[in-house]
């Protein structure tokens, strides 16, 4: 059956733009009929297979000049109804984390009954064994390492030292109260949302079983994250390590550490862990640290954390891992010469998978990837239309709040046939290190790679007189442009607290604004995004010769 799509097109100035964009809508294949309702009207209707992907129409409309994307796709005849006559939940959804709680309460907030399946504890992996617990590790060592001797929430600090166990303690008591905050008691105001415990596995079509006992819900959501992977390097699993788990709650502060893997989660725990006072060893088989960032942000950061006293090592690869002497040896080669790492921890960061062993998937025809992630389509439904899924068990932008978008977009979807689009093209992207990592968007490279014609502007943030005033003018602001519609690509930013300043560039990527109309903006003097505005001018003029406000 045909779906009918819509989309956003942004470009169009005329009616013969207009026929541009049907024209190269009507050439993909599989696309039955388009059409642009006035070129004002910034949006154009498709009629196509279900196997037209949303990139393919959006790649067809670019060739032409313009920039569209989907917003919306559903079955050509209208909106798809529930009819769960008879079915005991409107929703089952299979995870009790942020994606799940997001689903169930969409669910409750739309008239249906769900329910939430989970077999472990409460809240998923954010507040348990995630960002709450880390970002609280990180604050602590933070504060330390700026204030020297100083008072952290009760944790009594000297220079150099820190009580880790009275540290550990205060995470603990964080996590547990917004556990019961943010989850547990949240579930006493939706009525319609029920909590069951137990392991649930998918039986066909719409059928479940949980602790032996069958349902049929109208639609299912499995949103059931994922878990810390490790790679196969001999003897590894034979000398054991820490998973960022039991790195969240070692009691006792190692004199030395290998981190092995360099994107977020090891570079967080890396830096917290050595500014507590154990010596860190960062490993990362790629040529460098946080390798999917831009690379001026990444050669940056790995010159900040070398003059804290840790050792960096790019471009190494593991061959063996042996436990001796009550330390751990990693043996490998760097630049072609064989090398041996020993340390008294070792701590593995090298990813996560989802978690779909066990589930009756296949059974369900819900089909993985080479991952394990559960495939989904651009509206987060899974080869079986009864099934949906929301999330990192995806494996898509692992993300605690695209976890949650997914989830009540998912549940919108299934029970409604909204058919809204998953859009996370935009989405920012912040690594808690000292200073953050913030990024949205396309890096330099991936634009080029794109075959964008790029101009970019790098501010180092001692041109920002917020940050002079400040006395840490660490980091820096890189924007990535496209010359030929001066529209924001993408944003990279590196500063003590880059996470607060990403917003504004995400806004101007999501909604098309150009550099010119950031440039033209008013910002507010002696904050530090107004570096934002500070990187516009670089793409014209030269920073250094601005007074202050001057653009």
């Amino acid at each position: 059956m045909d779906e009918q799509l819509e989309l956003d097109v942004q470009g169009m100035t005329c009616d013969s733009c207009a026929i541009h964009v049907e024209k190269a809508l009507q050439s993909v294949a599989g696309v039955a009929e388009a059409a642009v309702s006035g070129w004002d009207s910034g949006m154009a209707t498709v009629k196509a297979a279900p196997s037209v992907s949303a990139e393919a129409l959006s790649a067809a409309v670019r060739e032409a000049g313009y920039t569209a994307t989907v917003k919306r796709r559903q079955p050509a005849g209208g909106s798809a109804s529930r009819n769960g006559g008879g079915t005991e939940y409107d929703l089952m959804v299979i995870g009790g984390g942020s994606a799940g709680f997001a689903a169930a309460i969409k669910a409750a907030e739309l008239g249906y009954r769900a329910a939430i399946v989970e077999a472990g504890t409460i809240g998923g992996t954010c507040v348990n064994i995630g960002c709450v617990p880390s970002k609280a590790l990180i604050r602590a060592t933070e504060m330390i390492h700026h204030a020297g001797q100083q008072r952290f929430r009760g944790i009594h600090t000297a220079p150099g030292r820190v009580n880790w166990p009275e540290v550990i303690a205060h995470k603990d008591e964080l996590v547990d109260a917004l556990r019961q905050a943010k989850y547990a008691d949240v579930l006493a105001g939706y009525p319609n949302v029920e909590y069951i415990e137990g392991y649930a596995k998918l039986t066909g079509k719409n059928g479940v079983e949980i602790n032996g006992k069958a349902y049929a819900p109208y639609r299912i959501l499995i949103a059931t994250g994922a878990s810390a992977w490790a790679p196969p390097i001999p003897g590894l699993a034979e000398a054991g390590y820490l998973a960022s788990t039991a790195a969240l709650d070692l009691k006792e502060l190692p004199k030395s550490m290998i981190v092995l893997g360099a994107n977020a989660v090891g570079l967080e725990l890396a830096q917290t862990y050595a500014r507590a006072g154990t010596f860190v060893t960062v490993v990362e088989l790629l040529p460098r640290i946080a390798p999917f960032e831009d690379e001026e942000v990444s050669a940056a950061l790995a010159g900040y954390l070398a003059g804290e006293g840790m050792r960096i090592v790019t471009g190494f690869q593991t061959s063996q891992v042996a436990k001796r002497d009550g330390r751990y040896h990693l043996a490998g080669t760097l630049d072609g010469a064989e090398l041996t790492l020993d340390a008294k921890q070792l701590l593995v960061a090298t990813g996560r998978r989802p978690n779909t062993a066990n589930m009756g998937l296949k059974e369900a025809g819900v089909k993985l990837g080479q991952r394990g992630e559960i495939l989904v389509d651009d509206i987060l439904r899974t080869d079986n239309p009864a099934v949906y899924a929301a999330g990192d068990v995806t494996g898509k932008d692992m993300f605690v709040f695209v976890a949650a978008y997914h989830g009540g977009l998912a549940a919108d979807n299934a029970l409604n046939g909204s058919g809204v689009v998953a859009d996370t093209t935009y989405i920012p992207r912040v690594t808690f290190t000292d200073p953050q990592i913030a990024s949205a968007g396309l890096t330099e490279a991936q634009a080029r790679e794109q075959g964008y014609n790029v101009k970019a502007s790098t501010l180092p943030m001692a041109y920002v007189p917020r940050a002079l005033a400040a006395r840490d003018t660490r980091g820096l602001i890189k924007l990535v442009a496209d010359a030929d519609t001066d529209k924001l690509l993408g944003a990279h930013i590196l500063a003590p607290e880059g996470g607060e300043l990403i917003q504004t560039a995400v806004l101007a990527i999501r909604f098309g604004i150009t550099v010119s109309q950031l440039r033209q903006t008013i910002f507010p003097y002696l904050t530090s995004v107004e570096g934002i505005k500070l990187a516009t001018l670089g793409f014209e003029k030269d920073i250094a010769l601005l007074s202050c406000c001057a653009g």
